[in-house]
């Protein structure tokens, strides 16, 4: 006579089979990583197997790997690409992608389901980030939201809007070369926007050449025509603006983007800048969609 399997036995046996699959997954991940041998494999297998623990757990106990490569591994496993602090190769201002178990990331993280509740939810796709001074870390905010989006599988672009005082290609590593200003002022035949590594749907639009005339180039319809146009290619468009204290191109921005996410920092920003900033965006025409305080 056959015999049937019950449905939590059923349950059982496919639990089991997905717990298997991940812990594979994850040895196979930190070999291909070099961070584990095949005979280092045979090891852990054994490890876990007599005290009955985790394959990353097991591989730690071992000291052959650290928590950091497990998270990492992890990183891959569910495609929630970040970058070791080692590999990088990058600022360490971006905190949401060489650390993003921190209490950083967590907090930037809470600021990015705040702005796809309240701005991002009927449609629109820009936000332009800004500040009052240039130490309260707009740049910063900038790109760690960007990553964080980019985490979430969205089509990302970050612009460097800020001609005055560009740091998104020092931030990102990308190396001087052509950007925003050569694009408003038609020096190249077509946009460039430069990827950046382990984060596939990230892409950065450098400030480009230092321009003499910043607020100019942003006041041609050029940039109006350019924004519209990529609205059409990515999910969200990210402007990193230049401070008012400099310039009143944030301004121009503003009014072109609908809304500005303020940055400030604790124990360095003033209320009566951030109020003068506040009432030049709202003259504009654009929303103050919020003020983000970074420790």
């Amino acid at each position: 006579m056959n015999s049937l399997t019950s449905i939590s036995e059923q349950g059982s046996i496919v639990e089991a089979a997905t717990s298997i699959r991940a812990e594979a997954n994850i040895g196979k991940l930190l070999q291909d990583a070099g961070k584990l041998k095949p005979q280092d494999m045979e090891r852990v297998l054994k490890l876990q197997q007599e005290q009955n623990l985790r394959f990353g757990v097991a591989a730690q106990k071992l000291g052959l790997v650290t928590e950091a490569d497990i998270q990492q591994a992890l990183s891959q496993q569910f495609e929630y690409p970040t970058i070791p602090a080692a590999e990088a190769g990058l600022s360490p201002e971006l905190t949401a992608a060489t650390d993003p178990y921190s209490k950083e990331a967590e907090a930037l993280r809470s600021v990015r389901s705040e702005l796809l509740l309240r701005w991002f939810n009927d449609g629109r796709k820009t936000l332009a980030i800004g500040s009052a001074r240039t130490d309260e870390g707009a740049s910063y905010l900038a790109a760690n939201l960007a990553v964080l989006f980019a985490q979430m599988g969205r089509k990302v672009l970050l612009i460097d809007a800020n001609m005055r005082q560009p740091r998104q290609h020092e931030i990102f590593n990308l190396g001087k070369g052509m950007g925003l200003s050569d694009v408003l002022a038609e020096r190249v035949p077509t946009l460039e926007v430069r990827t950046v590594k382990s984060f596939p749907t990230l892409t950065v639009l450098p400030a480009g050449s230092p321009p003499p005339n910043p607020a100019e180039l942003l006041a041609r319809p050029t940039f109006g025509a350019l924004l519209s146009g990529l609205e059409a290619s990515y999910d969200i468009i990210l402007l990193d603006t230049a401070p008012s204290q400099l310039s009143s191109d944030f301004q121009l921005i503003s009014a072109r983007v609908g809304g500005m996410l303020i940055a400030a920092r604790r124990n360095v920003s003033r209320l009566a800048p951030m109020a003068e900033l506040k009432e030049k965006i709202i003259l504009t025409g654009a929303q103050v969609v919020g003020a983000v305080v970074l420790d």
